[in-house]
């Protein structure tokens, strides 16, 4: 559940730069070339170590301390995650411009109703992966988060293809 917070922390960022920056930018490609490679190096070190788990453990989180770290990792992953800045750029903020010209009320109903939706639809699935876990155990635990691990690695290839595109290191 702490990971699901992460946009709330993350996206404030995000829509200030980008009702600032929006039509200001010169060369967004490389801005956002740069943040893919990075997301895409984050996600193969997440791959790979799912990938090296040896034994895995399911443990509840006891202590706020270990909250605070999930909340960290999605942080860290949600901010090097160039979809957040393309949305703001491309959908958001012309969304969020339109709707306050008929008054900061609708701006802040828009952002209210949206992160209800985004913060409150991962917070559906982190409990209903939570409650799977009397289903998933031992050797197909493992292999689902084996499985997992490949799926980060396909999605660091992604990203990483994407920055190359975006810097125009690949045509």
């Amino acid at each position: 559940l702490a990971v699901s917070l992460s946009p709330l922390i993350t996206d404030g960022p995000a829509i200030a730069a980008s009702v600032f920056l929006l039509g200001r930018i010169e060369d967004s490609n490389s801005v956002l070339g740069a943040l893919s490679l990075a997301g895409g190096a984050l996600l193969v070190s997440y791959g790979i170590a799912g990938l090296k788990g040896a034994k895995v453990e399911v443990e509840e989180l006891e202590s706020d301390r270990k909250a605070w770290a999930s909340l960290a990792k999605g942080v860290a992953v949600n901010f090097l995650n160039p979809n957040p800045y393309l949305f703001w750029l491309t959908i958001g903020t012309p969304l969020l411009l339109e709707a306050h010209t008929f008054g900061w009320s609708v701006s802040i109903g828009f952002l209210l109703v949206f992160y209800t939706y985004l913060v409150g639809s991962k917070c559906v699935l982190a409990v209903l992966v939570a409650h799977s876990r009397s289903v998933l155990h031992g050797r197909a635990y493992i292999w689902v988060n084996r499985f997992l691990a490949i799926a980060l690695l396909a999605f660091a290839a992604i990203f990483i293809r994407k920055g190359f595109l975006l810097l125009g290191v690949l045509t």
